[in-house]
């Protein structure tokens, strides 16, 4: 009788572990379910040089099961604007945020205090490593400036004396554009290039306004997407007074202007890869209390125009065009 009972209450006490297991899986999945929707916050969202890092997006919350939401901006936002609409998306419910950071006077300090609310990843412009330790999904800032000062050297041999260059920035007060910058000049500092003008943070709308009445230079190096944008389309109408364009861009407008010709050589950040791993590292914070989102670092690729449709680059152009 009291083996039966012992053997009795050991059955009830599995049953009871059972119920509690399943429940917890149940609360679990709820808990998953819930956590289902990432809002993204990016400086002129529609602009053509999100298109790769948006399809990118779009197939990790494919894959993710998650539901992706694209905050529509327009114009360079402020810092105020951006913290204003991050505080409204975490109060519509997103359970991750990927955010384009605008920096200045107490930036780190909302993102940080957003991210420990939520899982939060940074895209494109990072402020100082030692400034936050948010995470970030971005090339190798440095390597891409790195990358133009190889093709420029390329092209003539090495030896740049008695040439005159303009470098343009459409955000030149982010340390992304510093790091680009450092990685230029350094590999071009010794040959006897001329550094004639710079042109650092200026309105969209304003910059081929802005190259066309600069001084005459041999080559037009722009270290972002619209600054290679424009310095192209400068180049294309004959604004740029015979200037050689040198740029980082990822779209398809900078890709035409260098299948045109208006530009010699195009460093192409994998902004596909940049879309598709911050989703896939966020959610990853999102199903798991334990995860801490991390920074993830993504390749780039150096274009010409005789190789702007080989096999290998049908797959950047494809990204592009999405």
């Amino acid at each position: 009788m009291k083996s039966s009972i012992k053997w009795y209450i050991f059955i009830e006490v599995i049953l009871g572990a059972l119920v509690i297991l399943v429940a917890f899986v149940m609360l679990r999945e709820q808990e998953k379910d819930s956590l289902s929707r990432v809002s993204v916050i990016l400086d002129d969202s529609d602009d053509s040089q999100w298109e790769a890092f948006r399809y990118g997006l779009e197939m990790a919350a494919q894959d993710a099961g998650v539901e992706l939401v694209l905050v529509s901006t327009e114009g360079d936002l402020t810092l105020q604007e951006e913290e204003q609409i991050v505080g409204q998306e975490i109060d519509a419910g997103a359970d991750a945020l990927i955010v384009q950071p605008v920096w200045g006077d107490g930036a780190v300090q909302m993102l940080e205090k957003a991210g420990k609310k939520i899982p939060l990843m940074l895209t494109e412009a990072v402020a100082k490593p030692e400034d936050t330790e948010l995470a970030a999904t971005e090339p190798d800032q440095y390597a891409l400036g790195e990358a133009l000062a190889e093709e420029l050297l390329k092209d003539y041999s090495g030896s740049l004396e008695g040439k005159s260059l303009g470098i343009v920035a459409e955000s030149g007060s982010s340390y992304a554009s510093g790091l680009r910058m450092a990685g230029f000049w350094n590999g071009v500092s010794r040959t006897g290039l001329e550094l004639r003008w710079t042109m650092l943070g200026y309105a969209r709308e304003s910059g081929q306004e802005f190259l066309e009445s600069k001084p005459q230079v041999d080559f037009v190096v722009a270290l972002d997407d619209a600054s290679t944008r424009a310095a192209g389309q400068c180049a294309a109408g004959g604004r740029l007074q015979g200037a050689l364009v040198y740029g980082i861009g990822n779209s398809t407008e900078a890709a035409y202007y260098l299948d045109t010709g208006a530009a010699e050589c195009l460093v192409v950040p994998d902004s596909f890869q940049a879309g598709y791993q911050s989703l896939t590292e966020t959610v990853r914070g999102m199903d798991s209390y334990l995860h801490q989102v991390e920074s993830r670092q993504v390749s780039h690729t150096v274009i010409r125009r005789d190789t702007l449709f080989s096999r290998e680059n049908q797959e950047i152009l494809f990204t592009m065009s999405q």
